[in-house]
């Protein structure tokens, strides 16, 4: 599994309130799609930061969604083109399901 996280600095802080909007807004675009297992929106504590930290079952299925259209999408909606970092996830714990899920499993 790889974990992604795409951060961007807003050029104007939003509260939760707005987030919150903004994020249920795009939500739709993210079901279904290929190889996501999970996303979290974050946003920083000042407001400045908006994060997606995305768990996928491989890097071709994230790299498939951080097409050049994706990044032209974000920056339009966040005001900035995001970053994008990438992470091996061996281990996941879920505390809601009790689940312990590796990278062969």
């Amino acid at each position: 599994m790889i974990v992604a996280i795409t951060s961007f600095r807003l050029p104007k802080a939003m509260t939760l309130d707005q987030a919150r909007e903004v994020f249920i807004g795009t939500s739709g675009r993210y079901q279904g799609v290929a190889g996501l297992i999970r996303k979290y929106y974050c946003l920083s504590a000042d407001g400045s930061t908006v994060v997606g930290t995305y768990l996928w079952r491989s890097k071709a299925d994230a790299e498939a969604m951080y097409t050049p259209q994706w990044r032209a999408y974000a920056a339009e909606k966040y005001g900035e083109e995001p970053r994008v970092d990438y992470y091996d996830c061996p281990v996941v714990v879920d505390n809601l399901t009790g689940a312990v899920t590796t990278d062969r499993t």
